[in-house]
């Protein structure tokens, strides 16, 4: 029996990360060999160390590799981040070496993704996000992502680049610090109580395995010099949270607001408009946050 032929080779950063995992899984799925980029020991043959803040390490890995296609999720994602220098050099760095090492190799990529942030509009309340509404960062995170992004755009004369852009994502194996995850452990312990932040925010969630597969959909697509946000163009409340998962768990928990966790540039609400997604790529499955929070409630 033959094996089936690979669609090509896709360098994957931050392949153990929560967004890599899916990643590549949607990408092995649909027939491509993966080679993930990882921090640390390799734990197999699919798997290449690598520190994108190493030019010398990147130009290994890409003379190594020679991928077809570069999926670039490596990051500093967590907002509160104690280090603001590390955001910098991480995120804007990290991802100029990568450039940089694919032309020193002379490598011809037929797609590079890279994953930029929502966070880049800022406090931006009114309508609905477009990826033409002007960025206004407000924190360390966002002004690192904004910057990757103008810096990244310096090489789509050279480089076949999508930038996206997505907006808050979730599900099984996203790190108990992001606010889903905290709030969906604390009903599978059955706490009495939770402290939260910010209780007015509003946030377009998606699944992380949706997001996965708009990544793969943009790997594929002829959209070159595009910046797409990945968003599923709905809003849910922080109360409306936590009122599905008391629905889910049969019982009600109560909200304690902690002034630790209230941060004075917390975006108040950030909705996308998948409108370009879905012109690039047609409607994709939609999950429900509903259908999220219970496949997480279940692992």
């Amino acid at each position: 029996m033959t094996s089936p032929i690979s669609r090509g080779c896709v360098l994957l950063t931050g392949a153990d990360g929560f967004t890599g995992v899916y990643a590549r899984a949607e990408l092995e799925a649909a027939g491509y060999t993966v080679i993930g980029a990882v921090m640390g020991q390799p734990q197999n043959a699919q798997q290449v160390a690598l520190d994108i803040t190493s030019l010398d390490d990147c130009r290994a890995v890409m003379e190594q590799v020679r991928p077809d296609y570069l999926m670039h999720l490596a990051g500093i994602s967590f907002v509160q981040h104690a280090d603001a220098e590390a955001f910098y050099r991480v995120n804007v760095i990290g991802t100029l070496n990568l450039l940089q090492a694919m032309a020193d190799a002379g490598l011809s990529p037929k797609r590079i993704l890279i994953a930029s942030s929502a966070n880049i509009y800022g406090n931006a309340a009114e309508g609905i996000l477009s990826e033409s509404q002007p960025p206004a960062p407000i924190n360390h995170y966002a002004v690192s992502k904004l910057a990757m992004e103008h810096m990244v755009r310096t090489w789509t004369d050279r480089l076949p680049i999508v930038i996206t852009r997505p907006f808050n994502y979730t599900g099984i194996g996203q790190a108990p610090h992001f606010l889903v995850p905290k709030i969906v452990s604390h009903f599978t312990r059955h706490e009495a109580y939770i402290e939260l932040g910010n209780l007015d925010v509003e946030r377009d969630f998606s699944d992380v395995r949706m997001v996965a597969r708009a990544y793969r959909g943009l790997l594929e697509h002829e959209c070159s010099g595009e910046t797409v946000n990945i968003c599923s163009g709905r809003p849910y409340s922080l109360a409306g949270i936590i009122n599905r998962m008391e629905a889910i768990c049969g019982y009600k928990i109560e909200v304690r607001v902690n002034p630790a966790f209230v941060r004075a540039s917390e975006v108040k609400t950030l909705l996308g408009s998948p409108d370009k997604l879905h012109a690039l790529l047609g409607e994709l499955p939609f999950l429900p946050l509903e259908e999220t929070l219970r496949w997480m409630v279940g692992a």
